[in-house]
């Protein structure tokens, strides 16, 4: 079973929502609910005692991590909420009695009610398009080439964001649109035991 994640690269990540609304049009969200989240971290103190300006901040997009051991699976009475084959975590709306205890089992805030349709919903990291190799939408439409998919198991060369001027998909290892890192440069939501497969790049920054 493969590894795909969506890698973020926070220091070019500006907040521009180009994410949030491609997913909400590709996914048909409903108004007032989202499967991607931007959290501003910050400003902190770049070192105890600083004030402005010495101080920092970055954006974290949060949203369903597609665990290897997903709480929301264990707890689903019906099945509904399942792994699949490339990885990702799904629901099955014909399943999805609405209990919501999935809701609650999620470490990350990342599922919701949908109220009319009486069915719970998440990112499903556009499983339509990635099942076939395309990328997500949120990973397409970030023009700042922040984001990135691929399989973790591949490696980093296999990540790949939106298409360059000359409409090839730039990587994650493409040092003429993305600045060097390091292993301890890339970081993972916190960790309940369940593994959440996002990935996140980090420099010269404290990750909070």
């Amino acid at each position: 079973m493969s590894r795909y994640a969506v890698i973020t690269d926070l220091n070019r990540c500006v907040s521009c929502l180009n994410c949030v609304v491609a997913c909400k049009e590709a996914n048909g969200v409903p108004i007032g609910n989202f499967w991607i989240k931007i959290l501003r971290v910050g400003p902190n103190p770049k070192y105890p005692g600083a004030t402005y300006p010495d101080v920092e901040m970055y954006y974290l997009p949060v949203s369903c991590q597609h665990c290897e051991r997903p709480a929301c699976v264990d707890v689903c009475p019906t099945g509904a909420s399942h792994k699949t084959e490339n990885g990702s975590v799904q629901i099955d709306h014909d399943k999805c009695i609405g209990c919501q205890f999935c809701v609650m089992a999620c470490p990350y805030g990342v599922r919701y009610l949908n109220v009319e349709q009486g069915v719970v919903e998440k990112c499903t990291r556009c499983y339509q398009k990635t099942n076939e190799g395309e990328l997500p939408s949120c990973v397409t439409a970030c023009g700042g080439s922040a984001r990135f998919f691929g399989d973790l198991d591949a490696g980093y060369g296999d990540f790949r964001s939106r298409l360059d001027e000359n409409g090839n998909n730039i990587s994650l290892l493409d040092t003429s649109y993305v600045k060097p890192f390091t292993d301890d440069q890339v970081y993972a939501l916190p960790d309940s035991g369940n593994g959440p497969s996002d990935r996140f790049i980090l420099r010269n920054r404290v990750w909070r």
